[in-house]
């Protein structure tokens, strides 16, 4: 075997256990996870948010208060 084979196969096989590998999540994932989370959070606000506050003008108007955008 070549050097350099036996380079490529080293470096595939210590791939191969860091993928296989079952430890815990890291702060990375964490990380990701958190960021993710509030991504979702921040689009449903926003696609959401204008058609609550029409919702509670409603109601409020209906009831009679006066409402102060």
């Amino acid at each position: 075997m070549t050097t350099l084979m036996v380079s490529v196969l080293a470096f595939v096989s210590g791939i191969k256990d860091r993928l296989e590998s079952e430890k815990g999540a890291t702060a990375v994932e964490y990380g990701l996870l958190v960021a993710l989370i509030a991504a979702v959070i921040i689009g449903t606000v926003v696609t959401l948010g204008g058609q609550i506050n029409d919702a509670f003008v409603k109601i409020t108007t209906e009831l009679g208060g006066a409402v102060t955008p």
